[in-house]
């Protein structure tokens, strides 16, 4: 689908420059104040006074990059010259009318930002979650509130979850007032949760009998991916729904891959949750080691990311640690939640995972001393009690 980069004039003068798949409902927002950090917000009345369609996201960001560093004076002259606005929302409106509608329940720290993403796309969006207010948000942001997941189905062509665990999925898809009660042959069904592959196995096969297409397509890359439309997609199910679903994915993420049939999704997500246990154990371990041997932990890391101990988490989790920051982006409830799936897959395929069985310990641990809804690179706190020792944090001012 194409990008259009435009711009608005604000109440005092000034441009904002922005890129978009669905121009009308931008604008819209930026004049309704739907997001109150925006640069607009406070500079309403906004008005669209340029837009250009471009072929491609990548496209669309040089050009913005391009305009946002333009002098006022040729940003005028931009817009003095253009005349084919009403042009840009013809094929807008020709756009929106071809996509499917999408629901998606489950509107956690992961759930939300998922759905918002597929909004944002242009998608129409129908939203269920058991509490309300992240529901009013989307909803103030475009989005349609049904009162149950059955109702959600009965609206949409493709329907798409993201739950704690297991039991809830079964709840959600299989259960009272479930998708399955309100499912339509040709509804496509999405899991974006974490859960057993033989609970995936099991929900496509139910699904099937009403001519429902599952996919099992959990996520990697925390809240941020899931904010920034980053995330690392892992599919199983047939290649035809994920042809259909493909549009969808690439507002939320960055890389699709289909692994396998039903399940195969969760499997490589299994693996992922081995791999990124491991990581953020033996960073708590380098760290913990480095601090109590001597040296400064954060120089340790500085010295050891440019070589073959680079990792997504010494990027990415340390320097929050360093700031004190153990708030979540990944539960530790849900990364010991991960490891009791990946070790009971292990059970009943006879397949030995010592290491990962260890880390699932340490998370117990973690959890048995209330730091479940910390983030999982928080299980550093197990070593700390061990070690008597707590990690050294930047002071205010320090770089």
């Amino acid at each position: 689908m194409a990008y259009v980069v435009y711009l608005l004039e604000c109440a005092d003068g000034t441009y904002y420059t922005g890129i978009t798949q669905d121009l009308k409902t931008r604008v819209r927002r930026h004049m309704n104040g739907w997001n109150k950090r925006a640069y607009t917000y406070s500079r309403r009345p906004v008005r669209l006074v340029w837009a250009e369609v471009q072929p491609s996201k990548e496209h669309a960001r040089a050009r913005e990059k391009a305009i946002k560093s333009w002098s006022r004076s040729r940003k005028e002259e931009l817009i003095r010259s253009f005349t084919a606005l009403e042009h840009v929302l013809e094929d807008q409106e020709a756009d929106m009318e071809a996509k499917p509608k999408v629901g998606y329940i489950g509107l956690g720290v992961m759930g939300k930002a998922i759905a918002r993403n597929i909004l944002r796309a242009g998608f129409p969006l129908v939203v269920y979650n058991r509490s309300r207010p992240p529901v009013d948000e989307l909803v103030a942001e475009g989005a349609s509130a049904a009162g149950s997941p059955a109702d959600v189905a009965r609206q949409v062509e493709m329907v798409f979850t993201c739950l704690p665990d297991s039991p809830d999925v079964e709840q959600v898809v299989l259960g009272a007032d479930g998708i399955l009660e309100g499912a339509h042959p040709g509804l496509i069904y999405v899991d974006n949760s974490t859960i057993k592959p033989a609970t995936a196995r099991h929900i496509a096969a139910v699904l099937a009998q009403k001519g429902v297409a599952s996919l099992d397509a959990p996520v990697s890359g925390g809240d941020v991916g899931a904010r920034e439309g980053t995330l690392a997609i892992m599919v199983g199910g047939p290649a035809d729904a994920l042809e259909k679903v493909m549009p969808v994915f690439m507002a939320m993420g960055k890389k699709v891959t289909h692994v396998g049939d039903a399940g195969a999704g969760q499997i490589a997500k299994a693996a992922n949750q081995i791999m990124a246990a491991a990581q953020m154990v033996a960073m708590a371990e380098l760290l913990v080691f480095s601090q109590k041997a001597g040296a400064d932990p954060r120089k340790v890391v500085e010295a050891i990311r440019g070589g073959a101990a680079q990792c997504w988490t010494l990027d990415v989790k340390s320097p929050r640690l360093f700031e004190g920051n153990r708030s979540p982006g990944f539960r530790a409830s849900l990364q010991a939640k991960d490891l009791a799936i990946i070790l009971d897959t292990a059970r009943e395929y006879g397949i030995p995972l010592p290491s990962a069985a260890l880390d699932a310990q340490l998370y117990q641990a973690m959890l048995s001393m209330g730091f479940g809804e910390l983030d999982n690179s928080a299980v550093i706190a197990v070593y700390e009690t061990l070690a008597n020792m707590k990690l050294m944090e930047a002071q205010q001012g320090e770089g």
